[in-house]
């Protein structure tokens, strides 16, 4: 039988959708190392599902700046142990994968990923081409690539800024995946603050979110906003010193402007 294509819109009937951060990984921002033994990230896993938590999304492999790039080999050996046995574990939960590499994606979808999460936008042809022969759903995110990795300036930098590149950008990523066919009632558009941007220009990204549907014509519950324990969050709260693991009431308040402005979907490391 043919499965039908994901559709975000049953995930959203109950209210917002919180996307609980799963890290396998020893060297991200907030939480590295804490959950590399597949134990404890899958008692992690159940954690955020008794959180509120109604979908999960597993990275194996660091985006933090200066984060050294992981081999697709070494990426899937994470996941292999803990992928399976929360798709069994949790029939009605789906899993999604934070990966940019065709390898890695194909063996999660096969192993009980419903989505993928690609921090570049699905700009590399082999990802591109699995979102397109697969009904998964897909979350895409806005950032700023140099060579093979992300292009990230001071975030303290003082110059001012706006955010028309950033929504030039997110524009550019919608038609990417319009041009390659792919429905947007299975796409999330992730703004991708802190990819690239410096603490200003998020500011004025953030500013932008009460009328950002409309400037992209693009529906307010098809964002996936991830500002979880980021620097933004510091920055706006104005403790730039705060550590990851301190921010997360400072979060929790964005969420709820968001919500107020008709935000549905956040990724975020823990709920409440």
């Amino acid at each position: 039988m043919t499965q039908a294509p994901f559709d975000w819109g049953p995930l959203l009937r109950d209210g917002p959708l919180f996307v609980g951060i799963l890290n396998v990984t020893p060297d991200s921002f907030s939480d590295g190392g804490q959950f590399t033994d597949p134990e404890r990230a899958f008692q992690q896993a159940q954690r955020l599902v008794s959180q509120g938590a109604g979908m999960l999304d597993l990275g194996a492999e660091s985006t933090r700046p200066g984060a050294v790039p992981v081999p697709p080999g070494e990426e899937w050996q994470r996941l292999s142990p803990l992928l399976p046995r929360l798709a069994r574990a949790l029939p009605g939960v789906p899993l999604s994968l934070d990966t940019r590499h065709e390898e890695v994606a194909r063996l999660g979808l096969e192993q009980g990923a419903a989505v993928l999460n690609d921090v570049t936008g699905f700009i590399t042809s082999g990802l591109l081409a699995l979102a397109q022969t697969s009904p998964c759903g897909v979350i895409a995110m806005r950032s700023r690539r140099q060579g093979e990795g992300f292009l990230m300036p001071p975030y303290d930098d003082s110059a001012p800024q706006t955010a028309d590149q950033a929504l030039a950008e997110l524009r550019t990523l919608r038609d990417h995946l319009r041009v390659a066919g792919i429905a947007d009632r299975r796409v999330l558009l992730d703004p991708g603050f802190g990819f690239g941007t410096t603490y200003l220009e998020d500011q004025a990204l953030w500013q932008s979110l009460p009328k950002l549907p409309s400037l992209l014509d693009w529906p307010i519950d098809r964002f996936c906003l991830g500002i979880s324990r980021k620097r933004f969050v510091a920055f706006r709260a104005g403790q730039p010193k705060l550590p990851p693991n301190a921010r997360d009431p400072f979060t929790a308040a964005l969420h709820a402007e968001a919500m107020a402005w008709g935000y549905r979907v956040f990724r975020t490391h823990t709920i409440g």
